[in-house]
């Protein structure tokens, strides 16, 4: 009887030791953009002064609710070629976002392709001040005869996120992968004259937003990797909601946060979804 219950406790033992090993070597990796990072958040993560990243993006965030260490390198204005390339910021170049992955990373979280496609510089060419018919709809300039000049700088995305995919396994060849994709920026027709996109403009911005989305979402499905929408949640949080409301700022933000970014409570938002599609 007594050897019995010594074979049972120490297999208990061995049990909790590997589970404790096991939790240990839990390796998280945060590859991805200004919408990863959180310009402007505070407090600041001051080890790439650059890269504009907060200590409360939702990688962070994300990392603290499951559990595991995070390695952080997310990176403002990046794009799908720094994460095999230094990358240029304020306060000198930072290594290679592909740098911090390594044969024994467990979970990598990618969101990328927004300055692929130039979509902040969309928005911004999107501002009227004054009402139609003062001034120029940006989504008639880009979809002039019959074209869509960023429909297709959005398609021309795809293949650029699954060479990075392709990456990532490459080099972490035992992590599970996911791809994050951008939220809801403006409601159906916007809210004009508060947020200043005519009705017809912001609802080209976000079609493009939500073709980005498509493309991340189909470049997951084809490579590996598990993508994680993050629009559905944020539907009734965009830019035309109160400061307490709201996960994105408008141009004038009302809190400190980067214009056309997530705010904090946006963050904490998708920190929550992630969470739980990882978990």
């Amino acid at each position: 009887m007594r050897t019995a219950f010594l074979s049972l406790f120490t297999c208990v033992l061995l049990a909790s030791t590997v589970g404790s090993a096991g939790a240990a070597a839990e390796r998280y990796v945060a590859l991805g953009d200004s919408a990863a990072s959180g310009p402007l958040i505070l407090p600041v993560d001051l080890s790439s002064p650059g890269c504009y990243r907060s200590q409360r993006n939702y990688p962070k965030l994300a990392a603290a609710q499951v559990g595991v260490p995070v390695v952080d390198v997310t990176c403002s204005g990046a794009d799908t070629g720094d994460m095999t390339a230094p990358q240029g910021t304020d306060f000198g170049d930072v290594p290679p976002q592909f740098d911090a992955l390594t044969a024994d990373t467990t979970l990598v979280t990618l969101q990328i392709g927004g300055n692929d496609a130039g979509l902040v510089g969309l928005a911004e060419s999107c501002v009227n001040l004054l009402p139609s018919p003062f001034g120029t709809s940006c989504a008639d300039e880009n979809t002039a005869g019959g074209g869509d000049v960023y429909g297709e700088r959005v398609a021309a995305v795809g293949p650029r996120v699954e060479a990075v995919l392709d990456g990532i396994h490459q080099r972490a060849p035992g992590a599970r992968v996911y791809v994050v994709g951008y939220t809801t920026y403006l409601p159906q027709n916007g809210c004009y004259p508060r947020v200043q996109v005519w009705p017809r403009d912001a609802n080209y911005v976000q079609a493009k937003i939500d073709q980005l989305n498509q493309v991340l979402a189909s470049a997951a499905a084809a490579h590996d990797a598990t993508y994680v929408d993050i629009r559905t949640p944020g539907i009734g949080h965009d830019v035309c909601r109160s400061s307490s409301v709201r996960w994105v700022e408008p141009f004038v933000p009302g809190n400190v946060a980067a214009p056309l970014h997530p705010n904090a409570n946006g963050m904490a938002g998708m920190a929550a979804v992630l969470a739980a599609a990882v978990a």
